[in-house]
């Protein structure tokens, strides 16, 4: 170390302890005499001795008058509720497999009291400025021991705010570039706006200053608007995700636009809107985005690459109205307007034609009254005069239709009764009886079927013969089928039943 500073003792070649003697020496505790000991080993330092060396080593090295810069990467931030800073600072030049010991990557301890911190706090935000997990910063400090833990840390006097917002600012410049090159900083722009975006999808922190302009304008408005307010945090750590997700969700909804909105703050209180997950949130949303972040001077990446960009969230909500009544304008209170000063004249003129109209159907039914009741009374005078004629007439030809009536009907009657006689005559002629008593014969079975072929019978069935002074029972034999020729009707003569043998039966009855 410069200043002067010395080993204290050689790590490769440890002091060298004689062993004990075989009986405890008096005095110490545990058989240990300092005095003996600094005898044999000078050279052996107390802690506290230990760390005075090393603090009067580090203060020769590291004077506080003289503060040093220090280059990190932050990689744990604390913003304790006692109003103290603390960092871990790691190397942002190690790698895997570079630099780093074994117990991980090199690590300096930075604390910066609340007395330093609060103007360090609010000069960074005047800047837009707020450290976070990842930020490669440059600090001033000077180099201090605490004791209690053996750290070594530094306490923060000064941040290089120039090298913060050149750094900033060249990576909001390589976004852009990248999204440029992607085409994706108009593409939110050529998105069609509705005509009537009354379905607005709002992403803002509830109750905040800002959040009531915009819904103030369109309650004020009069229109019927209806607001999906996805709820999120517009600063802080995990603000950039919460509205990339919110402007994702709406853009897959029925929404006729999203707007994004936040009231003015500092510059590092809109940290959320120039992240790189929000700016494409917003570039690719398939439902255009209007912004209304921060004040007039305000413009964030997510500005640039929305649809419609306004100063403030009023504006943002002015605009969204504008375009609800512009187009209430056009479709519905200037046609309103219009047909309201027409109006009269076209009742004038309706009214007008209805009486004319009316004038008009009124001499005509008169007309047509006076044409139908001269024609009635014509016709009426002309019945009066032909009805005795008519009369006369039809009584004539009454006498004469009913002189010929008796005639014909008894001629009719006449002709009726020879039919009857003649049909008697046939139904006799074919009547079952009459042929029985011709020697004809009825074959039944015993149920009273008629037996029209042999084939119908078979052996040792009873059957029944009727004949014109009763029936006879009997039981057939044997059935011999002839030839064709057999009476269809069933009937057959006495002799010709040689088809089928039958004897009486003893119960038979003549």
């Amino acid at each position: 170390m410069p200043g002067g500073a010395r080993q204290l003792f050689d790590p490769e070649t440890p002091p060298q302890v004689e062993e004990p003697a075989a009986a405890a020496p008096p005095g110490g505790r545990h058989g240990f005499d300092p005095a003996v000991h600094r005898d044999t080993h000078p050279d052996v330092l107390s802690v506290g001795s230990l760390y005075e060396a090393v603090e009067g080593a580090l203060t020769r090295a590291f004077p506080r008058t003289r503060p040093l810069w220090v280059r990190g990467e932050i990689a744990q931030i604390s913003d304790h509720r006692s109003g103290h800073l603390y960092l871990d600072l790691v190397d942002p030049d190690d790698a895997v497999g570079g630099s780093r010991g074994r117990g991980g990557a090199t690590t300096l301890k930075v604390k910066c009291w609340r007395t330093t911190w609060g103007p360090l706090r609010h000069a960074l935000g005047k800047e837009g400025i707020e450290l976070a997990q990842g930020m490669v910063v440059v600090l001033r400090g000077t180099i201090d021991l605490w004791r209690a833990k053996g750290e070594v840390s530094l306490v923060l006097v000064e941040i290089d705010v120039t090298a913060l917002l050149g750094r900033m600012a060249a990576d909001r410049a390589r976004l852009l570039r990248t999204l440029e090159a992607e085409k994706l900083l108009g593409r939110n722009a050529s998105v069609p706006v509705s005509d009537v975006p009354l379905h607005v999808g709002l992403v803002a922190s509830p109750g905040t200053e800002g959040c009531r302009d915009f819904l103030g304008q369109l309650l004020g408005s009069g229109l019927g608007f209806r607001v999906s307010h996805v709820k999120v945090p517009v600063q802080g750590p995990g603000a950039p995700a919460s509205i990339a997700r919110a402007v994702t969700m709406l853009g897959r909804s029925d929404c006729d636009v999203i707007a994004v909105v936040r009231g003015g703050g500092a510059k590092a209180d809109l940290a959320a809107f120039e992240a790189e997950v929000v700016a494409r949130a917003v570039a690719t949303s398939p439902k255009p985005v209007f912004t209304g972040i921060g004040h007039s001077g305000d413009e964030t990446v997510a500005d640039v690459v929305a649809a419609r960009v306004c100063i403030t969230p009023t504006a943002c909500g002015q605009q969204i109205v504008a375009l609800a009544q512009s187009w209430w304008s056009a479709h519905v209170a200037e046609p309103a307007d219009r047909l309201a000063r027409r109006v009269p004249a076209f009742l004038a003129a309706a009214e007008t034609r209805d009486t004319q109209a009316r004038r008009r159907l009124t001499a005509a039914a008169r007309h047509q009254l006076r044409v139908h009741r001269e024609r009635l009374t014509g016709r009426a005078s002309g019945l009066g005069r032909a009805a005795p004629a008519r009369l006369e007439s039809s009584e004539a030809g009454l006498r004469v239709r009913s002189a010929r009536l008796g005639p014909l009907a008894a001629g009719q009657l006449g002709r009726s009764e020879e039919r009857l006689v003649a049909w008697r005559r046939l139904l006799a002629a074919y009547d079952v009886e009459r042929q029985l008593e011709r020697g004809y014969t009825l074959t039944l079975t015993a149920d009273g079927a008629l037996v029209r072929r042999a084939g119908d019978l078979v052996a040792s069935q009873e059957i029944v013969t009727r004949l014109a002074d009763g029936t006879v029972r009997s039981r057939v034999e044997a059935v011999e089928e002839a030839g064709d020729g057999g009476d269809p009707g069933g009937m057959e003569d006495v002799g010709e039943v040689g088809d089928v043998t039958a004897r009486g039966d003893a119960g038979g009855r003549t």
